[in-house]
């Protein structure tokens, strides 16, 4: 292991979501102030990951960042987008993602092999993930255009709720049992991801709309950024039944950087121990093995802890799991090559 190696290709970023507010896609090749960026990646040994299109609500974010500093929290959650309003939006990140293909700052993957020819080579690799199926008319039609453009994974919801299922608010402590389950919508949209072999992502979803994904879906379980509920109470996080109900299925969990669901105070404070990490990756490994954990780091979404800072950062914690006893076999199972094996089977 070195401080960039084994490369790290991780399950949720937010990087579109940056780059469509305003930032510049030529200083994310040239450096800027986000998480991710191409000279942090190359510092940090950040071999790319899911790139969300996401729906921004219109509220000021900074009130519930302070909220979730309290010692309890129940934040409401914003309301639905409509469709077509939603689509403009999806459409728009979508460009954005192949416009930094044009420009060389990645390539957008669409099977397994994609991905490790970019690991070979030192080319960044993004997976089109879609967070909230908002945009995803009940007839398919903008489905299929985007899995078209390279549409590979999707969350069926953020938090708010849609035409689809219902989301977590973020609260804590609280149950993900918070609602209830997937609509008519909702399931056939799984039926269709199913179809077209693409992933469905379960975080943020509640815990009625994740059984009935389990009853339906044929292909594995996975929550691409998500942690032990048992050891942070945030509803974002999973139950001890839900990561049994993820083994059974072989698919597997990405760990959440995000510090108020790691911290067992459940508070958003970025000074939080890599101990605390370390404690969710035990836990997932013995609830779900060895060959079903990785890493869901929610760069540029969420506060994560200031010795990781941003993907310059990633040296950090690869020290910390060989200092937590992690040998290089598991390391690189962790950092990479379990995401490999799930896609692989949710593929094809």
């Amino acid at each position: 292991m070195t401080n960039t190696t084994p490369l790290i290709f991780d399950g949720h970023n937010d990087v579109l979501t940056q780059l469509y507010k305003g930032a510049s896609v030529a200083e994310f090749i040239s450096g800027n102030d986000k998480h991710i960026n191409l000279p942090k990646a190359h510092l940090g040994g950040f071999g790319g990951g899911f790139f969300a299109i996401w729906v921004p609500s219109d509220i000021d974010e900074a009130p519930l960042f302070e909220a979730m500093r309290a010692d309890s929290y129940d934040i409401d959650v914003p309301p639905n987008i409509p469709q077509a309003e939603a689509l403009q939006v999806a459409i728009t990140q979508a460009a954005i993602l192949l416009r930094l293909e044009r420009e060389g700052a990645l390539r957008i993957c669409t099977s397994v092999a994609d991905i490790q020819t970019c690991l070979d080579s030192g080319k960044m690799a993004a997976i089109m993930h879609m967070e909230g199926a908002e945009a995803i008319d009940t007839g398919f039609d903008s489905l299929h255009l985007l899995h078209a453009a390279g549409l590979r994974s999707l969350g069926l919801v953020w938090s708010r709720h849609n035409q689809f299922g219902y989301g977590v608010p973020f609260a804590f402590p609280k149950s993900p049992d918070t609602g209830p389950g997937l609509t008519s919508a909702g399931k056939a949209l799984v039926r269709e991801c199913n179809d077209l072999n693409i992933l469905i992502d379960l975080s943020h979803l509640n815990e009625a709309g994740f059984w009935d994904v389990a009853k339906i879906s044929n292909a594995p379980l996975v929550a691409t950024h998500s942690n032990a509920h048992a050891l942070c109470a945030s509803s974002r996080n999973l139950t001890d039944d839900q990561l049994k109900a993820i083994k059974d299925s072989d698919g597997m969990v990405g760990i959440n950087f995000a510090v108020s669901f790691l911290r067992e105070d459940g508070k958003m404070l970025e000074d939080t121990s890599l101990d605390v990490m370390m404690r969710h990756l035990d836990y997932l490994i013995e609830h779900l093995g060895e060959d079903r954990v990785g890493l869901g780091s929610d760069f540029d979404g969420a506060e994560i802890p200031e010795s990781i800072k941003d993907a310059s950062g990633l040296g950090a914690l690869r020290a910390a799991m060989q200092q937590h006893g992690v040998d290089d076999a598991l390391m690189a199972k962790i950092c990479h090559k379990n995401w490999l094996r799930v896609l692989g089977k949710t593929w094809g």
